[in-house]
């Protein structure tokens, strides 16, 4: 298989674009670079969907940003804008070629410890960022598994949750203010550093979970919430899934928010516990789980524990939890490993992160077994029970013609059972390249052409990540890089 990317640029542009790069080049200088490593590391992401762009920007301040877009407009460039390149649904491999601008340097840090608040750069790492607020007693929930990677920008572009979401929110909860550019090349503010407006529409969160496509964010005025005095894990396992999803309504039922609620399939605890070379219940190996954190004041803390300890004891077939810390990480190990650990049941896997109201999860574990038969390919499902967003990972032998036909068919069933459930194609990837073909299941026409009409009027040429979300992408038609990246295994 080849690994080379592929150029979408049409031969009669290619000359407007050289002209284009070349005026870019002279105005930021050693900034642009257009040598065949700069643009081939920026050609793909987390997808492996790979293009490649006629030159990337290294960003290292806001004007090169506004120079960038002027001059994409004037010549009609296509610009994709790129954090940390983990996007799983190639939201930021440009598809069109053109230009990517690199934010990734746009990492200042500043937490203002009065008031619980954060103003960082688009570049700052999430884990870095959570860091920083730690230190001083506070907490950033937000917390996808690529947060030692990820950026905020990329957090912002797709509203990245992660397991802390059910209790906490999403990114969009924690936003307070958005700084950065239209795709014209005028400076924007939308909110700021206060918790409170209605100074006309808000276009903060319009932004938020745009992909890129609605303008270019620079910086970020983020909410933190107190550190919390006290954790407690528990873990959960289960006759099958089923009875583990049925646990979930029961334990909400019981006015129980834990802080995290995950839940690992058969297939995802058989991969982790062959990857950790250990299993949690070793009477109980290869067993569906549930991984319970709750936390708050001491005093609620052993409230809830109480309460959910009697539920594990009505309705789990095993539970254990953490006498410490130590324990605790121990325990979620498991759930770290199982996402790499599937690369055992097939050498390609789609990965897609649908939500299904919580009263419809029993029905949805049902449809999972069903599929996995009709499709004849293993099936892990894990994910964030208390929100319902769960990552279905359809594993197939890429070099299998028909392992990857029934992997692509079986995707499609996926996307239209949800929506039947009355949930979504996706809860916090986004739509970008890879669910495209999925997007009109799950939106009608007239919600399409109220996106497209405000795309049109904020961005009325085009230039700002064309091609992503409403265009029809066929990812089977484009074989995906070869490459293992750094945050594979999370």
């Amino acid at each position: 298989m080849s690994s080379k990317p592929e150029t979408t640029v049409p031969t009669e542009v290619a000359p407007r674009f050289a002209i284009a790069t070349a005026e870019l080049r002279k105005r930021l200088g050693a900034r642009v670079r257009v040598d065949a490593d700069a643009c081939y590391r920026a050609s793909f992401d987390g997808s492996k969907l790979s293009f490649l762009p006629e030159a990337v920007v290294a960003v290292r301040a806001e004007n090169d940003i506004a120079a960038a877009l002027e001059l994409a407009n004037k010549h009609l460039v296509p610009v994709t804008v790129r954090g940390g390149g983990t996007s799983l649904t190639g939201s930021a491999s440009p598809v069109r070629g053109g230009w990517v601008l690199d934010v990734s340097a746009l990492n200042r840090i500043v937490i203002h410890a009065v008031e619980g608040i954060a103003e960082v750069g688009v570049g700052a790492k999430v884990a870095e960022v959570q860091r920083a607020a730690e230190d001083l007693g506070w907490f950033y929930p937000p917390d996808p598994s690529s947060r030692a990677y990820s950026t905020i920008g990329g957090n912002i572009a797709c509203n990245a949750g992660g397991m802390h979401g059910a209790k906490y929110g999403v990114t969009r909860d924690f936003v307070l203010g958005l700084g950065g550019f239209l795709p014209t090349g005028e400076k924007v503010r939308w909110g700021g550093r206060f918790k409170k407006f209605a100074c006309g529409y808000n276009m903060r969160d319009l932004w938020i979970g745009s992909e890129g496509t609605l303008g270019v964010v620079t910086s970020a005025v983020l909410r933190l919430v107190p550190n919390p005095a006290a954790k407690w894990t528990v873990v959960c396992a289960f006759e099958d899934e089923s009875a583990a999803l049925a646990a979930v309504q029961a334990l909400v039922g019981l006015r129980v928010l834990p802080s995290i609620l995950e839940f690992l399939d058969r297939h995802s605890v058989q991969c982790a516990e062959r990857a950790t070379g250990q299993a949690l219940f070793p009477e109980q190996r290869g067993r569906p789980l549930l991984l319970v954190e709750i936390d708050g004041s001491e005093a609620d803390v052993r409230t809830q524990r109480k309460t959910v300890l009697a539920w594990a004891r009505e309705r789990a077939a095993a539970f254990k939890d953490a006498k410490s810390e130590a324990a605790a990480e121990r325990l979620w190990e498991v759930r770290r490993k199982c996402s790499g650990a599937m690369f055992e049941l097939g050498d390609a896997k789609l990965n897609e992160d649908v939500v299904v109201p919580m009263m419809r999860q029993v029905d949805f574990a049902k449809f999972l077994d069903q599929l996995k038969r009709s499709a004849r390919l293993p099936i892990a499902t894990f994910g964030h029970a208390a929100d319902g967003n769960f990552h279905v990972n359809i594993m197939y032998h890429r070099a299998d013609q028909k392992e990857a036909l029934r992997a692509q068919k079986a995707v499609e069933r996926l996307m239209r059972k949800v929506v039947a459930l009355g949930g979504t194609i996706t809860g916090e990837h986004g739509i970008g390249l890879a669910k495209s073909p999925f997007l009109r299941i799950d939106r009608s026409e007239p919600e399409i052409r109220a996106m497209l009409a405000i795309k049109g009027a904020l961005d009325p040429k085009g230039i700002l990540n064309p091609g992503k979300i409403f265009e029809p992408f066929q990812v089977w038609d484009h074989t995906p890089l070869s490459i293992r990246l750094p945050w594979d295994h999370k």
